[in-house]
């Protein structure tokens, strides 16, 4: 039998752990979502949520520490971008978000710890779902007379 590899493959063997800089486990974060969107695959799938959920693991407890001081340069530049990114998907994105969080939560089958990370999860996106549909979208004096 013929062993094919792909892309989701090589990111299955990629090591990474606890000594790993926060900006690696950030990139590795990004290449498992990004290949993760293109898999259909259900082993990979899995393979790449379970690299998501361990790569997070490692990550999450870095988020208040400082940055180390040979990451310092990266950080620095001339002048700092106008605008910092942030999450803007549109109206049917955002719903569909907050169809299917509805879903697993309506699943029940959830660890305790995590339906309370979900059920917050879905409450910050109706929010901002429910705002984004009642936000004003016109100025008086751009209505056509």
């Amino acid at each position: 039998m013929t062993t094919f590899f792909t892309p989701a493959h090589d990111l299955l063997t990629l090591p990474f752990s606890a000594t790993t800089d926060f900006t690696d486990l950030a990139d590795c974060c990004d290449r498992f979502a990004e290949t993760l969107m293109e898999c259909h695959e259900p082993v990979e799938k899995m393979a790449l949520l379970g690299r998501i959920g361990a790569c997070l693991a490692l990550l999450r407890p870095t988020l208040s520490e400082p940055i180390p001081a040979h990451l310092i340069e990266r950080f620095t530049v001339d002048t700092l971008p106008e605008t910092t990114p942030y999450f803007e998907p549109d109206a049917e994105a955002l719903c569909d978000y907050c169809q299917s969080l509805t879903l697993v939560l309506c699943g029940q089958s959830l660890l305790p710890e995590t339906e309370k990370t979900l059920k917050a999860l879905l409450c910050e996106l109706m929010w901002m779902f429910a705002g984004d549909l009642k936000a004003p979208r016109w100025a008086r004096e751009q209505l056509p007379h």
